[in-house]
């Protein structure tokens, strides 16, 4: 497999390995695409929860997306786990540095099994500076809710809160509808020109662990290689949903989904 793009991935670590800058390797390797990486923190945790978040100094997250983009320049840039005003703050100054129109915002702030992994005053200052500059953001509902005060409990919900956020200077808003009950899955991509649905049927698991991050970078690493947004999303869902269904059930807790499932090897190794 060639390589078809380079992203830049900032992100926390997840010591399990199906979150977080790890899923988010994965994902872009089995895309084709090259991947960089600077790391906001590190999380020890497994399959049944987070037991701690260790921070990475700001100014060092700065320097590793400083230097690695003098060497390497990013076709496009994924930006996950953000957990404090200063570590935003900076990532946003270096993300004006090196000027990477592409930009994809994957705000995580809760873990799968309920640890916050964001401050409140760290959210505030991501929608006041961080949300005019992307090019996409991918809150699913408990994400959404935060960001714009709107209580999502259907379609329209989403839809609405997709709105507020484009209020906010957002372009683009892909809000994922993996919370609501239902037996129909809906995400909803939506900008000031169009709402586009997308449904699938829902997968009935506990090993669904890294989806956000998964599906963020799948997107970045479509986008990264000329596919449009609206296209890259609906890539990335295809991705995402494939590799639910063929979840490989590691870990007790909420296990792993299958990044692999992109992978059809045509060399026998010895």
């Amino acid at each position: 497999m060639r390589v078809k793009s380079k992203i830049l991935i900032i992100a926390g670590s997840d010591s399990s390995g199906g979150a977080g800058i790890q899923a988010d390797i994965k994902t872009a390797t089995c895309l084709g695409v090259y991947s960089m990486t600077a790391l906001t923190a590190v999380t020890i945790q497994n399959t049944q929860g987070v037991k701690s978040v260790v921070s990475i100094p700001a100014k060092e997250i700065s320097n590793q997306i400083i230097h690695t983009t003098k060497d390497i320049r990013p076709d496009a840039v994924k930006i996950g786990m953000l957990h404090s005003t200063q570590v935003i703050n900076e990532v946003y100054k270096s993300l004006n540095k090196i000027n990477i129109k592409k930009i994809i915002l994957d705000p995580v702030m809760i873990a799968k099994g309920g640890s916050k992994l964001i401050t409140d005053q760290a959210i505030k200052v991501m929608k006041k500076k961080l949300l005019r500059k992307v090019s996409l953001i991918t809150p699913n509902i408990p994400e959404a809710e935060v960001l714009t005060g709107v209580k999502i409990k259907n379609k329209n919900d989403m839809i609405f809160a997709a709105n507020r956020l484009i209020k906010f200077g957002v372009s683009n808003v892909l809000i994922k509808g993996g919370h609501l009950k239902s037996n129909k899955l809906h995400d909803i991509f939506v900008n000031e020109k169009e709402i586009k649905v997308f449904s699938n049927k829902k997968i009935i698991t506990k090993n669904t662990h890294g989806t956000g991050c998964t599906l963020s970078t799948a997107i970045t690493s479509f986008f990264s290689c000329g596919k449009n947004l609206k296209k890259s999303c609906e890539l990335g869902i295809k991705y995402v949903n494939s590799a639910i269904l063929t979840n490989p059930k590691i870990g007790k807790g909420h296990g792993p989904i299958n990044h692999f499932n992109s992978i059809d090897l045509k060399k026998i190794f010895r």
